[in-house]
């Protein structure tokens, strides 16, 4: 049987299970893009960022088809994170948790070898306290605010650090690192003037591997790479860089299922404060997501869907479980009880999603709700 038949033949099941549209996460896609990646960045390693349950498409199926790519290192942002996704790895890859850890997770932390990233002092005499209590040596990664103010030791805290590393640990450092706070701007001061801080760091903290760039910081080029990436948002299809052509592979699909038709008459309020209304006879779709689905409210007015290639707009606001399309350009009786249209697809990215809501791909993406049937490719 044809592929396209399956696939449709599959997506059609999921409706008829109740599911208010497919998600379709393509794995082989996926590996492809951080293929392009580690060729982009040899000889550095390409890690994989993977927090927020792999920015929504499923940590355990993603880590685990990295792994089978070659990944051998993944970053998450929690703890309860990383103590979710250790078990389904093999021992020889290693998971870090990039916001540290809160106190009272040093010990189950350490039992369970997974690797903090540390962003104080705080956190340093933690882990610290934490080897002495299990008689070993521990392994973390630095992390160094070079100008973003979000993350890392601040500048104040660097000399007792390095007086500390001078003078003996029970830690072990991996590596040291930073993170882009504009490397999607490939022009950008910013990047520039962190990497300059980076510079003065590690002659600061000699003999230490560096990581630094993260999706958009693979694009910068070589100076930022150090020895390991940190790739995110590129991995899974999002554009790393702003204003440039997409280099990356669409990993994300989405078809949501009509609930209803109707044609309504001139004057017609549409949705929620009748904040839409019909100039002109229309005939409607009303589609069963909305904004608990992952598709912002601000998307009310502004956004699309798609047919076969026909842009169906939104009219009315986005409400909490369905949008209302305007299908007016498509032939009569095109469009039924449980008709799939694309939200995302070969027709709407998730650039032009995130641009038509104001908003970023990452927000579009992790958004995505789990109300939506998913399937692994």
């Amino acid at each position: 049987m044809d592929s396209d038949i399956l696939v449709s033949h599959a997506r059609t099941a999921a409706i008829t299970q109740g599911a208010t549209g497919h998600l379709r996460i393509d794995l082989a896609a996926l590996g492809r893009n951080y293929r392009k990646l580690v060729s982009m960045l040899a000889p550095a390693r390409a890690g994989a960022v993977v927090k927020a349950d792999a920015y929504g498409l499923g940590a355990e199926r993603v880590a685990k088809a990295l792994y089978g790519q070659g990944c051998r290192h993944f970053f998450v942002a929690q703890f309860v994170e990383a103590a979710r996704l250790r078990p389904v790895l093999a021992r020889d890859a290693q998971v870090f948790v990039l916001n540290g850890l809160q106190p009272g997770n040093e010990i189950a932390c350490a039992e369970m070898d997974i690797v903090p990233v540390l962003n104080s002092l705080a956190q340093w005499q933690q882990w610290s306290a934490a080897a002495r209590a299990l008689r070993r040596c521990l392994p973390a990664v630095l992390q160094f605010d070079t100008g973003m103010s979000r993350l890392g030791f601040p500048p104040e805290e660097r000399a007792e650090l390095a007086t500390a590393l001078r003078n003996g640990t029970n830690i072990e450092v991996l590596f040291i690192m930073s993170h882009l706070a504009s490397a999607d701007e490939t022009e950008g001061q910013q990047n520039s003037d962190q990497l300059a801080e980076m510079s003065c760091i590690a002659d600061e903290f000699p003999g230490f591997d560096m990581s630094f760039a993260n999706s958009g910081g693979v694009f910068l080029g070589k100076a930022y790479h150090g020895v390991l990436a940190r790739p995110g948002i590129a991995l899974y299809g999002g554009a790393p860089s702003a204003g440039r052509a997409n280099p990356m592979e669409p990993v994300v699909s989405l078809d949501v299922a009509v609930v209803q038709t109707r044609t309504v008459s001139p004057g017609t309020k549409i949705g929620y404060g009748g904040a839409h209304v019909a100039q002109r006879e229309m005939r409607l779709a009303t589609i069963s997501a909305g904004y608990a689905d992952g598709l912002p409210r601000c998307l009310s007015d502004r956004g699309a869907v798609y047919y076969e290639g026909t842009r169906l707009p939104i009219v009315g606001r986005v409400s909490m479980d369905s949008i209302t399309v305007d299908i007016s350009a498509l032939p009569e009786g095109a469009l039924t009880l449980g008709s799939l249209v694309e939200v995302l697809g070969p027709h709407q990215t998730l650039e032009d999603i995130a641009r038509d809501a104001d908003t970023i791909s990452y927000e579009i993406l992790t958004g995505l709700g789990d109300r939506y049937h998913r399937q692994y490719r």
